[in-house]
Order: C-alpha cells, then structure tokens, then sequence
C-alpha cells in the first residue's frame, strides 16, 4: 500500500475552482473519479488525517500512487464530466453507482418491428438510439411531452401483446398519447416514420418540428381555438427546453476535438478535449518544449501533425471538426492532409462565439493550470536544481558551485523614477527574505550601465562593511537586513514580503550575479566589484532579445540550448528581478506623482502633513497661521511650527506654489 504523503500535490498547486479529479493506481488504472466546487478543498481533505478517513476512502487513498484533476467552468460541467469518466473508466472506488444505475437516457428502439420510446439506464443496447442523459424528473417531462406531438409507442412488450390480443388499445391510445399501431390505427410503416421524426427532433433537427407546431399554434388562434393554441404554446415552450444545454454539453451530433493551449518563452502546455455524441468522452495534454522560435499557428501546425500521425493511433479517431485557438499555418494542406487520413471532409476552425467558444475557454483554463504545474513541480523538483545549477556551472567553466545567485536589474521610464531591484535565490528556490530595493538619483541614474555600477558598488559595500564588522561564523549563512538597518545605503528600502531578521548581515555573497542586459551592463557590473576589489564573485548578463549569457570582457556570448535547464534558471531569476523591480518602480512613480507646499519641511512626514491639513482645513489657513496657532496641531512642536512657518514663507518669497498637487492630472490636491 502506498503512503499518501508520497503523492500528496502541494496546497498551492490544486486550483479552488469547480473540477474533477481521478485517483491512479500504481499501474496507471483509474480507481476513483469525483467531483468538487472547490477542487483545493475537496483533495485537501484526502490527505489531511489519513488515518481519520472512512474505511472506503482510507482503503482508496492507499491502492493510489497519483491524483490528478481537470478544471471546468460550472458544477454542472463537473457533473457531466465526472458521469463521462465514471462510465468510460469504471473506477472500482466509486461505489455509488454499483447497483448499475446511471444517470437516465431518452432511449427509442429502432431495432425492433414497432419502436418503443422509454427511459433507460445503463448498458447500451444495439439497435437502440440514445439522447441524454438528462436528470430524473426532466426526462419524464420531457418524454411525456414529446409523445404529444410523436405519439410513438411507449407500453412495454407484454401490454402491445395483450393489446394485441384484445383488439383494444393500452390507456395511452385512448388519450392520444399513442397512435395506437397495436390495433391498426396506424400500419408498421407509418408508426416507424414517427419514431424517425422523433428521433431527428432529438437529433437537433428541432427547428422544422418548431416551425410546424408554430404554424399549427397560428391556425388556432387563427380559428379563434384558443385552448388548443395554449396547449401547443406549451408543446414549443417544453420542446424548446429539452435542448438546454452548457458549455460542456454539447448538441448530440457534435463530433469535435478542442485544442487549447498557454505559453510562454520557452514552453507551451496544450490540452485537447475529444467531444464524441455531445459529450467529452476524454482528454489529453502535453507540455512541449520550444527547441526552436516557432510561431503560435506553426506551433499549432506541429501539433495537429504529431496528434494525428502518431502511427495510426488517432487517425480513426479524428472527428469531424477541429477547434484551435489560432488558424494553423498552411491551413489548406492541414485540411486536406486530416481529410485524407479521415477519408471524409474535415474541418479546421477558430469558435469565435457560443458554446464551443465556451467550451474552448475551458480547455484554455485546463491548459494554464497544468503549465503552472508543471513550472512548479519543474522548480521544486531537487534533481532537476541540481541539474540547472551544474549545467550553469559547467557551460559558464565556473570553479566553485553555485550556492547562491543574486540577480540585478533597472526599472524606469525615460530616465525618471530609476530603481533597482536584486532578488537572490539559494540551492535554485528563491529566498525572498534577502531581495532588496534600490533608489538611484543623481549622476547614477544618467543611463542603465552608470544605474549597474552604482547598485553593484553599493550592495558590496555593505559585504565589505558588514564582513569587517560582523566576520561569519564558520558554516553560518547570514540572512537578511533588517528594516531600518543603520547598514542600508540612503535611498536602499527592505523588500515589502521580506521578515526582518534581529541584525544586518550583508556579509553573505553570491557566488554568481546575474543582472539584466547584455555586455554594457556586464561590463559595468565588473567593473564595480572591481573597483571595490572583489574578484571571488563571478557576473554574467542575460539579454533578453536572444537569451544570449555574456561574460566580462567577452565579444561573443555563450549561447545555451534552449531545452538547457540552467537557461531555464537564469530566466526565472531574470524574470522575478524584472517582476520585483516594475512593483517598485510603480509605487514610486505613484508617489512621486503628488507634490506639496509642505514637501521638504525637516521633521514634517505624511502623518503629520494630514494632521495639519485635517487641524486647519487648507493648505492657505496653515499659511496664515502663526507659530503658536501650529503647534496646536497634533504632533507639531515649537521647533517645527518654525521650521514649517519659515518653509511656506521662504516659499511665498520664491513664487512657489503654495498648493499640492496631482502632476498627472492637474488636480489641486490642497488648497
């Protein structure tokens, strides 16, 4: 028996939406398929106390090895779904169906000599058309309905053969619910033509049963019959609701496989739902990695070869129809290719609206949620950490192991607002605790590679002052800086998810920086460890146009496989720097759009700014007031009552605005 600790999926890793999840035995059989309008809960509660579980639910969880799930967009889709894979896998676990009961199908009996409607669960019968499944009192519904407008037979066989025997017709028949073929009312021939129109309307050819029940429902009114109008009112009203449908739950002559797929730079996670008689009879998905720049229709152009060329497996299974997100490139020889593999037409199509465009959106969710997983479990998975960093180590000839990585990057917009962000990452997983913001102003802010330097240089200062201060410990790793830390350059603020720890330690270096760019900025970041004379600490740059690693000093860039897991590294790190420094720079940026009269008062912060404001009620009451009257403020003293009185009156002196403002919309924020 299995430990269900062994596969247990990661909280963070299970979506909260509705779905269906399958249990897998170590063989790979489904042994238990359900459903949950919160998916993350539902299998939460699987693994949290084992040992508390039921003895069914106990005994499942430990003849598993995996659990997967699928998302879809309703609780009624995850109803459908579950029903499709119960009946489709017959999963041992799944003892509420065991008395062989199913959810109910309209079911017509072509094969026999006079066709029988009724209701059925269960196996499949040859000869035998099927619709639904539809719920319980529906069906009844429905089917009563319907014998009023096709009054197909519907007794069982030992009624027709006392029918028969008597001459006299069942209750139905005298009710007009049954044209009565027992007793000759009607001959083989015709009652069979009205199992065939019964069939057709189900079969979605309600449109010219409508039109005709409508036409019959205008003669009434027409005739002035205005009962006989309700009643066939009521007929379209109830034929109408028996093609109600969601996106899951398609027409019954639907025949469709629906592709969907979410990239990214470097992969493409892609699911497709096989849609058989209206329903989703299963799915597939891949997570393809992009060994070469290939488009999104080249992409989809590739998949569709592979899917249907597979030697044969899918070639008698390609429908009718298939769904892609993007028109495939060389569409018309994709056409003609499937439709030679087929042997009859089939087509290739973008849903731009209704069901299918609904059921398309599904699949696309599908398709995110498993790339998620897959990055997830990729970047949690120890053996391939290792892998990345050896390969890293090994393309770059680096000496020593890769402990520790700290990326770098510059965020502004045309030179205004210049921040850096450095996140660090220990053993491949990031370590949020020790990610840094940077301010830059003055002559350092000038451009990218000046902004490199000065970040660089002030970073190993802090490992210089901190090393001479606080030398480590054998073996100890340091951890962070703390909030307010006297260590911090002016201008440096703490990461806003970093814990502060008890003292500054910056004494910790990486043994690789990895910054943002291609060889300016490269060559600045050297030159900065140079000039503080470091030279234990190696740099590369990734540029982000080609995801060329260059190296100090180096004309060419190393260039690693696409597929490279150490590649794969740098991305991440790159693109979490890039992350963290845009959330900074737009907080900036947002703050730097309100300026104040009041801005630049020594002692003066946003605290007590409103308190002056919510005290005297503008900024020009404050202007007016004299030393004494400001200290009434709260929080204001005689020192900076003065400091504020001279402020506004040196600022009065300058023709300054006495006002503050919104610089992005010209709002006058106090006046």
């Amino acid at each position: 028996m299995a430990d269900p600790a062994s596969y247990r999926p990661r909280t963070g890793e299970i979506p909260t939406t509705p779905g269906v999840y399958r249990f897998r035995d170590p063989h790979g059989r489904v042994i238990y398929v359900g459903k949950a309008k919160n998916l993350r809960s539902r299998l939460n509660s699987y693994f949290a106390n084992p040992a508390g579980l039921l003895p069914k639910t106990h005994a499942m969880v430990h003849a598993a090895s995996s659990v997967e799930w699928t998302v879809v967009a309703s609780e009624l889709e995850s109803l459908q779904l579950e029903y499709t894979w119960i009946k489709e896998f017959k999963p041992r676990f799944n003892v509420v169906f065991r008395d062989d009961k199913s959810y109910p199908y309209l079911a017509v009996t072509m094969g026999e000599k006079l066709p029988r409607v009724q209701v059925l669960r269960g196996e499949r019968r040859k000869g035998t058309r099927y619709f639904g499944p539809y719920t319980a009192g529906a069906i009844r519904e429905t089917m009563d309905t319907l014998l009023r407008v096709f009054p197909v037979r519907s007794c069982s066989a030992g009624v027709l053969k006392r029918a028969q025997a008597s001459g006299r017709p069942c209750l139905l028949g005298y009710i007009d619910k049954c044209s009565a073929p027992c007793v000759g009312r009607v001959t083989p021939e015709e009652h069979r033509q009205l199992a065939e129109d019964f069939c057709a309307f189900m079969g979605g050819e309600a449109g010219r049963f409508i039109r005709r029940l409508e036409k019959e429902m205008a003669g009434a009114v027409a005739e002035l019959d205005y009962e006989r109008a309700a009643r066939v009112r009521d007929d379209i009203a109830a034929l109408r609701k028996v093609f109600e449908r969601n996106a899951v739950v398609l027409s019954e002559d639907t025949e469709a496989d629906v592709f969907a797929l979410h990239e990214d730079d470097l992969e493409a996670s892609v699911q497709v739902f096989h849609v058989r008689g209206g329903r989703i009879r299963g799915q597939r998905g891949w997570v393809v990695e992009k060994v070469e720049d290939v488009t999104t229709p080249e992409l989809i152009e590739h998949l569709l070869q592979q899917v249907y060329g597979e030697d044969g497996e899918y070639q008698e299974r390609i429908p009718r129809e298939v769904l892609v997100p993007e028109t495939p490139a060389n569409h018309a020889e994709l056409i003609e290719w499937l439709g030679g593999l087929r042997g009859a037409k089939v087509d290739i199509r973008v849903p731009q609206r209704g069901d299918k465009a609904a059921l398309m959106s599904t699949v696309r969710e599908n398709a995110e949620q498993a790339l998620k997983l897959h990055k997830v479990r990729r970047a949690g998975d120890i053996t391939v950490r290792s892998q990345a960093l050896q390969e890293l180590q090994e393309a770059l000839e680096l000496p020593v192991p890769l402990l520790r990585i700290e990326c770098f990057d510059i965020s502004h917009v045309q030179g205004t607002n210049v921040v850096a962000s450095m996140v660090v990452v220990e053993d491949g997983l990031p370590k949020k605790a020790d990610y840094r913001k940077f301010s830059i102003t003055g002559e350092a802010a000038r451009d990218d590679t000046a902004a490199m330097h000065d970040v660089l240089t002030r970073r190993f200062r802090h490992y210089l002052q901190d090393k001479a201060a606080q030398p480590p410990k054998s073996g100890e790793i340091p951890a962070g800086e703390p909030a307010g830390s006297p260590a911090r350059e002016p201008g440096t603020q703490q990461a806003d998810d970093a814990v502060a720890p008890a003292k500054a330690k910056f004494a910790y270096p990486p043994n690789l920086v990895v910054v943002d760019g291609g060889q300016p900025q490269v060559n600045a970041a050297a030159r900065a460890l140079a000039d503080l004379g470091i030279d234990d600490v190696y740099v590369v740059g990734l540029a982000k146009r080609l995801e060329e690693v260059w190296l100090p000093d180096s004309d060419f860039p190393v260039i690693l496989p696409r597929t490279s897991q150490g590649l794969y590294l740098l991305q991440r790190i790159r693109d979490e720097a890039h992350r963290f420094a845009i959330t900074f720079h737009r907080q900036k940026r947002g703050k730097a759009m309100t300026v104040s009269a009041l801005d630049g008062v020594p002692g003066l912060g946003e605290a007590k700014r409103k308190a002056l404001l919510t005290h005297f009620g503008s900024l020009k009451k404050i202007k007016a007031a004299s030393v004494v009257e400001l200290t009434a403020a709260k929080g204001i003293g005689p020192a900076l009552a003065e400091a504020i009185s001279r402020h506004l009156g040196e600022a009065a002196e300058g023709n300054e605005a006495a006002v503050a403002i919104n610089m992005a919309t010209g709002e006058i924020l106090e006046s």
